[in-house]
């Protein structure tokens, strides 16, 4: 359920964050100078202007192995609990995420942290569910990638046994396909009301019904808008509990001037000018799992790659930027996670143009 006391309850009707600044790189493949420094004191300073701005959540990447390339984006990266505790402690009213592989971690220890950093927060900390896809990561770690429907079944079961540790104030034995665990009880308890925000990112029919019917919030890929109202139907359409309101947002990455052919010089520019197609082109196999796929289809990918790690781009001008908004809140989208090339000097731009049309445009208040 969605806390009453924190922004994501909130009057906003599209919600905004940031996404993946905890990354080396954040979202772009570029070797542009410019290109985001994930030093603690630039995090710090992102999440309080974040925070200041009135920004709903910051939201990052859990990630183990980087992207190859000259660049290797992503290849340093914070883990994620940490530093969801430590941006709670130097943010006022920003809910914080923290991205969670399960599979890496035991529930009844994790949901052990997860109180610490919501106690921290004082009810601000989100849960990002991970089943995971890399086997790089999970060969790493040596922890076997089941295959797809297994991964679910156990993030499935996972989640229940950290919903119990939350509220359950007697000890409780849970013997399931996964786990067999004897006399579970853990203190104290989510700062409250309820438990944290449980958010969820899934494209495939699994991963999106898990979430619909596990998840508070779901994260959806946006392919085009214009079939966007439909996805999000369909998402929609698989919850089956009636009495349960999922938000439905998506992640993108977002390049804006004060004109449209501003905006497009510069992408030109992060992308064919200084781009790391190398790195690129080891995402675009990963994403791709080796499928045939057309040419058009596979430039597109890597240019959105390198310009927001395959998101979706909000690209023009600062009316543009408010009005794709307009177009993706019109479509039944809650909110988005947007990647910058750079989240400090970049943000201003965010916060002085495109907020202001978007509160011209009824999207926020």
């Amino acid at each position: 359920m969605l806390r009453p006391n924190t922004r994501m309850a909130g009057p906003n009707k599209f919600k905004l964050g940031l996404f993946a600044m905890n990354c080396s790189g954040g979202m772009t493949m570029t070797k542009a100078p410019e290109r985001w420094d994930a030093t603690w004191d630039n995090n710090v300073t992102a999440a309080r202007l974040a925070d200041e701005a009135g920004l709903e959540f910051l939201l990052p990447i859990g990630r183990w192995h980087g992207y190859k390339g000259e660049t290797d984006t992503e290849g340093s990266s914070f883990e994620t609990l940490t530093w969801a505790s430590g941006l709670l402690a130097s943010t006022r009213g920003i809910s914080v995420s923290g991205t969670l592989h399960v599979a890496f971690v035991n529930p009844v220890f994790a949901a052990k942290q997860i109180v610490t950093a919501d106690h921290i927060g004082k009810g601000r900390f989100c849960l990002n569910i991970v089943s995971g896809w890399n086997k790089g990561e999970f060969d790493m770690l040596g922890v076997a990638l089941n295959d797809h429907e297994a991964r679910y079944a156990y993030t499935g079961e996972w989640i229940n046994i950290a919903k119990r540790v939350w509220s359950e104030d007697a000890p409780f034995d849970f013997q399931g396909r996964f786990f067999d665990l004897k006399g579970v009880l853990s203190k104290p308890k989510p700062w409250g009301p309820g438990e944290p925000l449980l958010i969820s990112a899934g494209n495939s029919q699994e991963g999106r019904a898990f979430a619909a019917n596990h998840a508070d919030a779901l994260f959806m890929t946006i392919v085009e808008l214009d079939t966007l109202a439909a996805e999000v139907e369909t998402v929609r359409a698989s919850v089956t509990d009636a009495a349960r309101d999922v938000g439905v947002f998506a992640s993108g990455h977002l390049m804006c001037r004060p004109t449209r052919k501003e905006a497009e010089d510069y992408y030109h520019y992060i992308v064919y000018e200084q781009g790391d197609w190398d790195a690129a082109e080891h995402a675009a196999v990963i994403r791709t799992k080796g499928r045939k796929t057309p040419f058009d289809a596979m430039k597109r990918l890597k240019e959105r790659l390198i310009s927001g790690v395959g998101t979706y781009p909000v690209l023009g001008s600062y009316d543009d930027a408010a009005e794709a908004f307009k177009r993706m809140s019109d479509a039944g989208l809650g909110g988005m996670a947007i990647g910058l090339v750079n989240y400090v000097s970049d943000f201003p731009a965010l916060r002085d143009e495109v907020l202001p049309r978007m509160q011209r445009l009824g999207l926020r208040t």
